[in-house]
């Protein structure tokens, strides 16, 4: 399906299961996570938003710092007119 967007930027790979279809071999979530970076710009692993997934983000809080701007800024950057 993803070979039908051909104006797509970035992929967000979230959760659990979707890193398993697009990171080989696979990794634990934490660990692609982050090794984000080396994914960077076409896709960017993300943990899934749930409000359980909390505790993730308070044992990872680099990921706030690090990764969260440069989607941020990725993302208004594409729908800025």
């Amino acid at each position: 399906m993803l070979a039908h967007f051909n104006k797509l930027e970035t992929t967000l790979v979230i959760g659990q299961y979707a890193p398993a279809y697009h990171s080989k071999p696979k990794q634990p979530v934490t660990e692609l996570v982050k090794s984000w970076q080396h994914y960077w710009p076409t896709h960017l692993p993300l943990p899934h938003p749930s409000p359980r997934n909390n505790i993730w983000l308070k044992k990872n809080s680099w990921f706030e710092v690090e990764a969260l701007p440069i989607l941020k800024r990725h993302i208004s950057n594409i729908l800025a007119p």
